[in-house]
């Protein structure tokens, strides 16, 4: 098993012509996103700005400038294209890692965990990771 500098655990496969491949151990492998998000702090009426930079099942991976304390619930809105057209859904949401942006970057990366999500707004979630993987 070896760890990976982004944290994730991995195990080595095999090898074809020196190019390692490994499998992913998460139960909830994450899909890389670059997508715009709203969020609004709990007892707040007004939205900040950020970027999911990956996501999974049950969580973001967010960039944001804005510096908010691990444990903080969001409301959470993704836009994404759809067709010709912008979609988004919505999730509850809790902050549960942060971490400064690398060197050179402000703001902080948020791990956020999924705490409410509706069922057609869940279906829009997957549909995006469909979309992104096949177009990977």
């Amino acid at each position: 098993m070896l760890g990976l500098s982004n944290g994730v655990k991995a195990e080595r496969k095999n090898t074809v012509r020196g190019t390692i491949f490994f499998r992913e151990k998460r139960k909830y492998p994450r899909v890389y996103m670059d997508l715009p998000v709203d969020y609004w702090v709990k007892h707040e009426s007004y939205a900040h700005g950020g970027i999911v930079v990956d996501a999974s099942e049950t969580g973001f991976l967010i960039y944001s400038i804005e510096d908010i304390p691990i444990g903080t619930k969001l409301r959470i809105a993704v836009l994404f294209p759809r067709d010709y057209e912008l979609a988004n859904f919505e999730v509850g949401a809790e902050i549960i890692r942060k971490k400064v942006a690398e060197k050179g970057e402000e703001g902080y990366q948020y791990g956020i965990k999924f705490t409410k999500i509706l069922k057609e707004d869940y279906g829009k979630l997957r549909e995006l990771f469909i979309a992104k993987l096949l177009s990977d």
